[in-house]
């Protein structure tokens, strides 16, 4: 079901499955459904999925003015214009009036890719964490996405999805038992904990056989959702391992390193080291270049880890 498909075309095909069963559940577009994948629901679902143009504060605030009368609004738009620019309606008209609304941020971090760094969040997690009673869940790949959106309608409040939009590689299959507030460890290990979230997963697992070539234990976990953090999976791998290494398409600024290191400051003090974007906007270029530039490939996580390991000493 999931192999080879981009985690768009899973989000648009369950969106799909549920509304045909469930007529809360509507879909609001800033101009860009066909970049999200979810162009095909307008003809399927027309009284249910709408396009209002590249107006995204309209569009969060006809989002929380349908969730007003019970309807669960799905709004999308590249991150930088479903956090940033809608930050305000987000905080007042969504969070803050308690209301039941989904935002989709498509091509988080560096996988913006070609379009550059005005379309480029660096900050989107940063942004949306700091909103009192927001949830933000980054999926690692199509089945996560695919096995998450039931959850994210069942709880009752906004929700952000950070959403790679194209073929992930598969860290999970079918059988994968999905908890939204649950991390998922992918490795056991003894010497060094790797938390990571979205694409850099897959950079993590890498690293984690390059280090075990060299006889180094690195525990893995998938940091799906960052806020609220699962503190419980942090402090009972970082107690084991002592050493930290933290890797996000994102800012270190206020994302993944930033919610870890505030658990393991007041709770489980350990030296830590961030991979990810080093407080600097985007720019046009593949995620292969980026990653070079800005210190995010599997050989930096690699000299990362063994920093930490030496500072334990």
């Amino acid at each position: 079901m999931y192999e080879n498909k981009e985690v768009r075309a899973v989000l648009a095909e369950v969106l799909d499955e549920i509304m045909a069963k469930d007529e809360r559940i509507v879909v609001i577009d800033a101009d860009l459904a066909r970049a999200n994948g979810t162009m095909g629901l307008r003809a399927k679902y027309p009284d249910r999925a709408f396009d209002v143009g590249i107006a995204e504060q309209n569009m969060a605030s006809v989002a929380a003015g349908m969730a007003s009368y019970g309807f669960i609004p799905f709004i999308g738009s590249f991150t930088p214009f479903a956090s940033r620019r809608i930050c305000d309606q987000v905080a007042i008209s969504i969070a803050y009036a308690k209301r039941n609304v989904k935002i989709i941020g498509s091509d988080p971090g560096i996988s913006a890719e070609l379009n550059g760094g005005t379309h480029m969040s660096m900050e989107d997690i940063g942004v949306l964490r700091s909103i009192p009673g927001m949830v933000i869940f980054e999926p690692v790949d199509a089945v996560q996405m695919g096995k998450s959106i039931q959850q994210i309608i069942d709880y009752d409040g906004p929700v952000y999805i950070r959403m790679f939009r194209k073929v992930a590689p598969l860290v999970f299959d079918e059988n994968y038992e999905f908890d939204l507030f649950k991390a998922d460890t992918l490795k056991e290990g003894n010497d060094v904990t790797i938390f990571a979230t979205g694409i850099m997963v897959d950079e993590a697992l890498k690293a984690e056989k390059l280090l075990a070539e060299e006889g180094i234990s690195a525990e893995i976990i998938n940091v799906h959702t960052i806020k609220p953090l699962d503190e419980e999976a942090v402090l009972k791998s970082v107690s084991k391992t002592g050493a930290v290494v933290t890797c996000e398409n994102h800012n270190v600024i206020g994302g993944l390193k930033s919610a870890v290191a505030e658990v393991l400051i007041e709770k489980c003090p350990a030296p830590l080291r961030a991979i990810g974007v080093q407080d600097h906007f985007g720019e046009v270029a593949t995620m292969d270049y980026l990653k070079n530039k800005y210190g995010m490939t599997v050989e930096d996580i690699v000299k990362a880890a063994k920093e930490v390991i030496e500072l334990k000493k």
